[in-house]
């Protein structure tokens, strides 16, 4: 159960407070079919960390297991891609509550954002916010666990609410058929609601147990149950919200732009303002402080365990792996992760535009996940697996396609951004890595081979495709996606191939007591290098 809260808390934070407005912006009714697409992707992916997640419940785990399969190239790269899309979600949840806040009927309330991002009141009130984040994590972590529950509660309830309250008030049909019909921008921009509209984002908080896995009783039993129940609890949610929201815009606010000309600052409590409820616009305004607070506390614990599983994997200095003995908060990590937040919340002030960054970094991160889940199969058959699902060679590749098809449909150049982005903390990995000894560095480099070489012919690929998807139409429509789909499998063959007993398996196999006989020495031997090194 307390799992559960935990995935539940994440997936519900700021991305139901905008995301159905974002979505309809992009594909109009179709958003509706957006978010169950959405949650078919992060179901399918989820599955193949449920199995991970059980086989190595470690703090951070989410960074562990591309190491595990595929040594410190991949694992680096899968453990980065990750932690971008995490901590960036921290700024985001904070930008979240002050735009929300710009909706109240105060002068100094309207000049914290200026219709596009954050002014610079507001970026300073965003920073209180982090740091209230920060603090309660680093004081007071059993205040949060015990509030964590009724805060996921609160946090459930208020968009039920919502939900309810809009389709009572005014359900406009009319909305639907009209302006454009059910598909006003097509089929493509359905698609790339999934990518970037902020529905990522949303389910994103799935990771969340598997990064906690570590402090779960029975991980086997609970990791499972509370990826998948907190995934389809908020899919109804969502798409209850989302039908509330596209059935209670005024139809004036569709007249002349229809659903690509909505500019709503706090949507749904404009909404709610604007049908006379006035007494559920004061309820989203404290929940807009409440719900996505709830996530960026819960996301600045959870990184900070990501960090120290960084260091675990040998790419960062040893006190980002040092654990406060009394509260078992790895501090130093947390106050890492404070800086980044500062540094995004500075570049990137809006919502919308984190939601994009955090959306295609999340999917870059999730390709590991199938790949690893069937390469451990093959290397480390006998590791003790408390989920293994019959259907995993066909759910894993699966998700690759899914995540190939949703890193696809962000457009051109913003998967080139972001896969810039990837590359940005490649020099971290060759301070550590590039000093070790060729014959010792040449294995993990072949390993990594594959992921290096995806993300750049994804990038090739964004800027050849459809030029509904930002391409420079040399894919023909249709074509581009089964493109993108054989992709994803050549990749994910590639992938499985590649992976290799390298020493942090062996090390987590000795620790499980599944290493066979003779490779025992040979960790310790490869570990003794490792620190030399």
């Amino acid at each position: 159960m307390a799992l559960t809260a935990v995935g539940l808390g994440s997936i519900i934070g700021s991305g139901w407070l905008f995301g159905a407005e974002r979505a309809a912006a992009l594909a109009g009714p179709a958003a509706i079919l957006a978010w169950v697409i959405g949650a078919a992707v992060a179901l399918t992916i989820a599955l193949t960390y449920s199995e991970l997640g059980s086989m190595f419940p470690k703090a951070g785990g989410m960074v562990r297991y591309g190491q595990y399969s595929h040594g410190s190239l991949a694992g680096y790269l899968a453990a980065w891609a990750n932690w971008i899309a995490i901590v960036s979600v921290i700024p985001g949840e904070a930008t979240a509550s002050v735009q929300y806040m710009s909706s109240w009927d105060f002068g100094w309330a309207k000049a914290l954002y200026d219709g596009k991002e954050l002014t610079g009141s507001g970026v300073a009130l965003a920073s209180v916010l982090l740091l209230f984040y920060f603090f309660l994590n680093w004081f007071a972590i059993t205040l949060f666990a015990k509030t964590n529950t009724a805060i996921t509660v609160f946090k459930v309830v208020v968009p039920t609410l919502t939900a309810g309250a809009l389709l009572l008030s005014h359900f406009d049909t009319g909305n639907v058929t009209g302006h454009g019909g059910f598909t006003p921008n097509g089929w493509s921009s359905v698609f790339t609601a999934v990518a970037v509209s902020g529905i990522v984002w949303a389910y994103n908080g799935f990771q969340s147990p598997l990064n906690m896995a570590g402090e779960a009783r029975n991980p086997g039993k609970s990791l499972p149950k509370a990826v998948i129940s907190s995934i389809l609890i908020s899919l109804v949610i969502y798409v209850a919200l989302q039908i509330a929201f596209l059935t209670a815009v005024p139809a004036a606010d569709l007249a002349h732009g229809g659903w690509s000309g909505l500019s709503f600052n706090s949507p749904l409590a404009d909404l709610s303002l604007a049908w006379g409820l006035n007494w559920l616009a004061m309820l989203l305004y404290a929940d807009a402080f409440i719900s996505p607070s709830g996530t960026g506390m819960i996301y600045a614990a959870t990184t900070s365990r990501m960090i120290q599983g960084v260091q675990e994997n040998g790419h960062l200095p040893g006190i980002f792996g040092k654990v406060d003995p009394k509260t078992g908060i790895p501090r130093p990590a947390l106050l890492l992760n404070l800086v980044i937040a500062f540094i995004f919340l500075a570049v990137f002030r809006g919502w919308g535009s984190l939601a994009e960054i955090v959306s295609v970094a999340t999917v870059i991160s999730y390709i590991t996940g199938p790949v690893a889940v069937m390469s451990l199969r093959r290397l480390s058959p006998d590791l003790p697996r408390p989920v293994q699902l019959r259907a995993m060679p066909v759910i894993a590749p699966i998700a690759m396609v899914f995540g190939s098809l949703v890193l696809y449909w962000a457009r051109w150049p913003l998967t080139g951004k972001v896969i810039f982005i990837m590359a940005i903390g490649l020099p971290i990995w060759a301070w550590y890595e590039l000093r070790k000894p060729w014959a010792q560095l040449r294995p993990h480099l072949a390993a990594g081979a594959w992921m290096v070489t995806y993300l750049l012919v994804m990038a090739a690929v964004s800027w050849a495709g459809g030029k509904e998807f930002g391409g420079r139409g040399y894919l023909p429509g249709g074509w581009d996606i089964l493109v993108v789909a054989l992709i994803g499998l050549a990749f994910y063959v590639w992938g499985v191939r590649s992976a290799w007993r390298n020493p942090t398996l062996l090390e987590a196999e000795r620790e499980l007591g599944t290493a066979p006989a003779g490779e025992d020495s040979e960790a310790d031997e490869r570990a003794k290098t490792d620190a030399r090194v």
